[in-house]
């Protein structure tokens, strides 16, 4: 017989009844495990031992990834690069250039039988097809550009989401030995160590369990937390998120085997399937509407995809998103939430409506021209000429055209969004340096506004190494650590014993790396400085481990925000049962009746002694900023008990905490000390300085929290603060009802400063209440920091939330937006000076890319009117695009932070997009270039004694006239281009320059470009060569430009009307403007569907779509791995089957289905409209 490591190589299960084994829940899993054998037979199947794991060989670990999967989901192939040629290819205004191109093309190879045309016109005609080709060459290169940066940004993200995955480890047991392995190394078999906070990343068995429980709504859409247990519901699955106690568990089902997995090849078959279907609805859907204009329902035909090995469908509508290698969800309030809060960032909602006006306005004037351009030729050519109509005519006209949409290509700014991506992508890559994990891109815009930062106390404001400084034991007060002779006997190995017992067994002290180093803590921090106090007084806390498991456990009441206590229950060795318990120490206070005296002696724990023990202990150690925790006991004995004991006939009712967790003895009160980081009183003055407020949430205790905040920085020492705990905070802001009222939270919260002893919801109601308030002028901006699971609604409602990447839970990792690595407050003042600069990149690329736009608009436009041509070629403005919009984008989104960013106020949500400043400078600089433009246009033959441009046939070459005009357009450009690296009004244009390579690289770059298109471009760019003294002229030109900009800035900007600024406005105002573009088609007959006209403009005026794409499928933290449909969409499929499946089971009246099948029915997903919602929240 084969054998694999010294075993069988033939498991005692398969797969498929590993698979089965885990669809049963609650008592039918305890029955199907006990079939098995129960879960030790199981592990012997399975070849693993519940304490030692797996051996962790290699040849074994192979062979289970053969017979049973890897943890990984394989995701869905990227986008190549042709499709996303395709797409960009979608754009409207392009479309129409490539048509006129062509017609152009052909008409300049049609000759007409019926002319006698002269030979000399022969001549012009043989380069007549030059310009349709230069315009299709450049829209190919424009095509390719989008492409390609779509492409790159993609593979960024990818890349960003694999960092992202990588980050997820898990606690197993391989060889008796707890280690750290990557959610995809998981395997069939693996022992498996869960505890509060965690993301399950597969299936498995309980082997032992404290107080868990679950929260499942992710599979079931059930929002009640489950309760886990050997003897009630040992099935743990995959996707759930941990919300109280600890256990242990063997893995049995992975990857795409698992009950996540399952659902989500089937959900991934069926998008597929749906996307055909979806149009071929469509088709239908117009057909039909064209017949019959009279209002339907609106219900879209379903059509049930159903495919399925067994029906799933009862419980299992997992609702999630998937994270590459193991499968992530939120839970089911927060579907809810996400799409409430994130609706749109400022930016981005700003730049919507900006890139719609300006669109508009181009599209009008494009028109005009092409109107005004086409009747000065009739009214020449018919009227005044009076010659009859020739079919060479034609040309003519599609010349013009192709005029106006030129006009058009350039007045409509497609390089905003793409501004936008590529400085939010180039910034979150360099974030990551900086330990700044980006998971949602908008994010990092946002924070750059963020006037309030509510942050936790431990570990983000402190080093989260914790000691025991101090001790309070048998009446005698320790400032240094005690040895063990100094404490009675039996009280010492009470406490030794206690503390051993009653702390998570995953907390634990390991020695350093090297020999000098300190001792590394794994786990929960206050539970390793316990345990290094129990060290310190020469005990080994791993022995007493080992003599007492896990598994002998009787009862353990887990730590929570409300218990803010943890005990644990083990059985006596003579019979009867003895309870540890440690938590804040003026909660285990109040619960204690007795203490241990003077020698050990036993005494009554009166009022008086717990008020002088306050007075006198507990708080001179809370404001020398230690967080102080006590430690006591409590005996159940069934024969006589004495003074401190409980007697008992049976088990004591373990679910009666109030009683059990009563008159308790005291053993000690310990002093633990958690030192403020280095680096963050210096931080702290920063944000300050920024105009950034800092609130200190802390569960600790009042006065701990006052001394943290006076070293810290956040309380000044003659300011107005108010320090509140958690109980005054609730009376202060609710009404006579018990309601929280919006007016009494306006009244606490802009004094406030520390919020100490607050639970989870008292962080949220802060939150909220600073979001919603409408006190100040600017309304507040406000980022979070958590770490715990219940942390995870304030981070969902805050603006940004952060989560810590080293202590913070899987489930507060889920619901934030940016991961700390470091864990570090110094951190998040780098993220505000990135997101500073991201609001900065984007202001200096609209000043250059609107003066460009006015200018150019204006001079197609006018020359049309005066000139019958426009003097900037269709060929000539294209490029101008280009320079402008792709590689401008590139130049000026890429800046670095410089530290002067954090001297200045955020800007808040409604300050105007376009500055006064930046007004002025765009609106000079036009005017400038535009005097420069028509006095060259006009006079500039005769000043510079060249052949005159203007009145030239239709068909006529390239003049000298008309190259300098076009090339001193482009040299005032570029040098603009260096103009608009400021936009505060400073004097110093070029300061920094050359710290920024792409910068200077591109500015060369293009130069370079321009000198060979002029000399060389002859036909296909409709120019003719310069001598040396007309380029110095137009040099000369183009570095008037930054002249002239120091003359703007010596303008005082205060004297300008405000009207002058734009964008003022809470960005909510904007979202009509922008769900035009999105809100498709919502059902077939919506009332509300735009007009086809109106999505057109808006699909054509900004190249959304792939922007959007990427953003959302960043945004929500996945790989792009349904394409467009992912996040939301995938969520509420996930949500409504489940809603069906249980509808379908549990009541008769159906609304989608009039049959019941058997398999499991997917109802139709409508991709198209799902996903418009998520690119609601998302344009850019």
């Amino acid at each position: 017989m084969a054998t694999i490591d010294g075993r069988p190589a033939q498991y005692g299960i398969s797969l498929k009844q590993l698979r089965e084994l885990m669809e049963h829940r609650g008592r039918e899993g305890v029955a199907k495990i006990s079939e098995f054998g129960g879960v030790h037979e199981l592990c012997k199947k399975l070849y693993t031992s519940p304490n030692e794991g797996l051996s962790g060989s290699k040849a074994d670990e192979e062979h289970r990834r053969e017979t049973f999967g890897s943890n990984v989901i394989p995701p869905k192939p990227p986008k190549t690069f042709l499709t996303l040629v395709w797409e960009a290819l979608q754009d409207v205004t392009l479309i129409i250039l490539e048509v006129a191109a062509l017609v152009s093309l052909g008409l300049s190879f049609y000759k007409p039988a019926d002319e006698d045309a002269p030979v000399l016109e022969e001549e012009d005609e043989h380069h007549g097809w030059i310009e349709g080709l230069a315009i299709l060459i450049s829209v190919i290169v424009v095509v390719i550009v989008t492409a390609f940066n779509d492409y790159s940004k993609e593979r960024q993200f990818r890349g960003l989401q694999s960092r992202i995955e990588g980050e997820h480890k898990f606690s197993v047991i391989r060889g008796g030995e707890v280690c750290q392995i990557s959610v995809g190394d998981i395997l069939v078999g693996d022992i498996a160590q869960i505890k509060y906070g965690d993301l399950l990343p597969a299936d498995g068995c309980l082997i032992q369990s404290n107080d868990l429980k679950v929260d499942e709504s992710s599979l079931t859409g059930e929002s009640d937390q489950v309760k886990k247990g050997i003897d009630c519901d040992p099935m743990v699955l995959s996707g759930t998120h941990v919300m109280e106690g600890s256990g242990k568990m063997i893995v049995t089902a992975v990857g795409v085997n698992s009950q996540a997995g399952i659902i989500f090849t089937l959900l991934g078959a069926a998008v597929d399937e749906q996307e055909a279907e979806i149009k071929k609805m469509k088709k239908e859907a117009k057909k039909a509407n064209k017949q019959k204009n009279k209002s339907q329902t609106g219900e879209a035909p379903t059509k049930s995809t159903s495919h399925a090995p067994q029906s799933h469908a009862t419980n299992d509508g997992i609702k999630s998103e998937s994270d590459g290698n193991h499968v992530q969800q939120q839970t089911s309030s927060s579907a809810a939430e996400t799409g409430h809060k994130k609706e749109k960032s400022v930016l981005q909602a700003k730049l919507t409506k900006l890139a719609i006006q300006i669109g508009y306005a181009g599209s009008t004037i494009a028109v005009l021209t092409v109107i005004i351009l086409i009747i000065q030729f009739c009214v020449k050519t018919f009227v005044i000429d009076d010659k009859p109509w020739k079919n060479t005519y034609a040309n003519n006209l599609v010349k013009h055209l192709i005029i106006g949409v030129t006009v058009l290509v350039v007045a409509v700014p497609e390089g905003l969004p793409l501004a936008v991506t590529l400085s939010l992508a180039y910034s979150v890559k360099k974030m990551m340096k900086d330990n700044n994990l980006v998971r949602h891109l908008d994010a990092c815009e946002t924070m750059g506004n963020a006037t309030a930062i509510c942050s936790d106390k431990t570990g983000t404001l402190t080093t989260n190494r914790m000691t025991v400084v101090q001790s309070y034991i048998c009446e005698k007060l320790c400032k240094v650590l005690p040895t063990l002779n100094d404490i009675p006997q039996q009280v010492g190995n009470l406490i030794t014993m206690g503390i051993s017992v009653n702390s998570a067994y995953t907390s634990n002290i390991m020695p350093g790396h090297n020999p000098g180093d300190l001792p590394i803590q794994v786990g929960n921090k206050t539970e390793c400085a316990l345990l290094g106090f129990v060290q310190g007084l020469g005990v080994k806390y791993q022995s007493i481990r080992d003599e007492i498991p896990e598994d002998r456990f009787t009862r353990v009441y887990t730590f929570n925000s409300v218990r803010k206590s943890m005990g644990t229950v083990i059985p006596r060795p003579n019979g009867g049962y003895r309870l540890y318990t440690k938590g804040a120490s003026e909660i285990i206070m109040k619960k204690c009746s007795f203490i241990y005296g003077h020698e050990g002696t036993l005494e009554k724990f009166t009022r008086d002694m717990q008020e002088r023990l306050i007075r006198e202990v507990i708080e001179p150690m809370a404001c020398d900023g230690l967080r102080t925790i006590s430690v006591a006991y409590r005996d159940f004995v069934p024969g006589k008990a004495a003074v401190n004991e409980v007697h008992i006939d049976g088990e004591p009712n373990w679910d009666d905490e109030e009683n059990i967790m009563s008159n308790l003895t005291c053993l000690c009160v310990v002093g633990i000390e958690d030192p403020v980081r280095p680096e963050v009183p210096d931080a702290i003055r920063k944000c300050q300085r920024a105009g950034i407020t800092v609130r200190m949430v802390t569960g600790d205790n009042i006065n701990t929290a006052r001394s943290i905040a006076s070293k810290c920085g956040i309380l000044k020492p003659n300011d107005d603060f108010l320090i509140l705990e958690g109980k005054e905070f609730n009376r202060r802001i609710r009404d006579t009802n018990g309601d929280i009222q919006q007016h009494l939270i306006d009244k606490v919260w802009p004094k406030l400063r520390v919020l100490a002893r607050s639970s989870p919801t008292d962080k949220y109601t802060l939150v909220k209440g600073m979001i919603d308030s409408t006190v100040t002028d600017n309304r507040e901006v406000v980022a979070v920091t958590g770490d715990g699971t219940n942390d995870g609604p304030a981070l969902k409602k805050a603006d940004v939330g952060f989560a810590m990447g080293i202590a913070g839970t899987d489930v507060a990792k889920e619901a934030s937006d940016i991961i700390l690595t470091d864990d570090n407050f110094s951190s998040i003042v780098k993220a505000v000076m990135w997101g500073r600069n991201v609001y900065d990149s984007i202001a200096k690329f609209l000043q250059f890319q609107l003066t460009v736009n006015v200018v150019a608009v204006i001079v197609a436009f006018i020359g049309a009117c005066a000139v019958q041509d426009s003097p900037l070629k269709a060929v000539q403005m294209l490029w101008v695009n280009l320079i402008m919009d792709t590689l401008a984008s590139l130049a000026l989104a890429t800046e670095v932070p410089t530290p002067d960013l954090l001297l200045r106020k955020p800007y808040g949500r409604t300050k105007p997009l376009i500055s006064r400043t930046m007004m002025k400078n765009i609106l000079g600089q036009a005017l400038y270039q535009l005097v420069i433009i028509f006095g060259l246009l006009f006079v500039g033959d005769k000043i510079l004694d060249i052949e005159s441009g203007r009145d030239q046939d239709l068909n006529a070459g390239p003049t000298q006239h008309f190259t300098i005009i076009f090339n001193t357009f482009v040299m005032m450009t570029l040098f603009n281009e260096i103009n608009a690296r400021k936009i505060h009004g400073q004097r110093n244009v070029v300061e920094g320059l050359f710290t920024n390579p792409i910068f200077y690289t591109i500015w060369i770059f293009t130069m370079i470009s321009q000198v060979v298109i002029i000399q060389y471009g002859k036909m296909a760019f409709s120019t003719k060569a310069l001598s040396l003294e007309q380029w110095l002229w137009c040099i000369f030109f183009g570095i008037g430009t930054l002249v002239w900009g120091q003359l703007i800035t010596s303008v005082p900007t205060r004297k300008l009307p405000k009207i002058l600024s734009w964008g003022r406005g809470h960005p909510e105002e904007y979202t009509d403007a922008m769900n035009l573009g999105e809100e498709r088609f919502d059902s077939i007959d919506s009332d509300k569907k735009p007009r086809a006209g109106q999505i057109l403009w808006i699909r054509g005026l900004t190249r959304l779509q792939t922007q959007i794409r990427v953003v959302n499928a960043f945004r929500q933290g996945l790989d792009s791995r349904y394409g467009e449909h992912t996040n939301t969409s995938l969520a509420e499929v996930l949500r409504k089957q489940t809603s069906l499946s249980k509808r379908l089971s549990e009541t008769s009246s159906i609304e989608y289905a009039d049959n019941i099948p058997d398999e499991l029915t997917i109802p139709e997903i409508d991709v198209e409209r799902l996903s418009s919602h998520s690119h609601t929240e998302t344009a850019v």
